[in-house]
């Protein structure tokens, strides 16, 4: 069987013209957009980010230029259906250094939240559960960065 070549070659993107630099957000909804800002807060640290011009949501919720936006559960947008027996988000990940996957853990305890460890081979993880039932993961590089990574492209 000879394969079929949809298009031509020519109109083949190359997907190394652009490289993603982070991932900026995830959005999420909550049953309560104070609770859930005071929680992420609390819990792990993150900073609001409310822009006047949006309103009152979306809520981000950041670490340097990563985080959460937030969303009421009444929030319909044009990209959502009524349904939600879609494929919907798992998890979402935070990346910390040693040290920090260390102090987690520890604040964790003293808050009384109840997490999970995965030992991931190269990475080390800790899950926890926020206030709408979203599972956060916390994960640290266990080997050197370019040993996991590879030598950065150039």
């Amino acid at each position: 069987m000879v394969p079929v070549i949809i298009g031509s070659l020519k109109n083949h993107i190359d997907m190394n013209d652009f490289k993603i630099n982070f991932l900026d957000h995830v959005a999420i909804h909550v049953a309560d957009m104070d609770k859930a800002v005071a929680w992420y807060e609390r819990v792990l640290g993150l900073k609001k980010y409310k822009l006047k011009a949006w309103g009152d949501y979306p809520i981000f919720m950041m670490a340097n230029k990563s985080g959460i936006a937030l969303f009421p559960m009444s929030h319909k947008n044009e990209r959502e259906v009524e349904s939600r027996s879609i494929p919907s988000i798992d998890h979402f990940a935070f990346n910390v250094d040693n040290d920090d996957f260390q102090k987690a853990i520890e604040k964790f305890k003293a808050l009384g939240i109840s997490y999970s460890f995965s030992d991931h081979h190269y990475l080390h993880s800790v899950y926890i559960t926020d206030l709408d039932s979203h599972t956060v993961e916390l994960t640290t590089l266990m080997v050197d960065e370019a040993t996991f990574y590879g030598p950065s492209p150039s």
